[in-house]
């Protein structure tokens, strides 16, 4: 997956529609905080992989 940073991410997933900022990141990251299958979806987009594989199913 490429890097980037979690104010990078926030900023694409927020010009998808999708209201998250740096702070949730971190916290999505760490596991305080869960993502809903909207989220998902959109990492998944912005990342360019299947969300099974950000779930770990192959």
């Amino acid at each position: 997956m490429p890097k980037m940073s979690q104010r990078i991410l926030a900023e694409k997933l927020q010009i998808m529609g999708i209201d998250v900022d740096k702070n949730a990141i971190q916290r999505i990251e760490s596991g305080e905080r869960f993502t809903t299958d909207i989220e998902l979806k959109a990492l998944a987009e912005v990342f360019g992989v299947s969300a099974d594989y950000l779930l770990g199913i192959k």
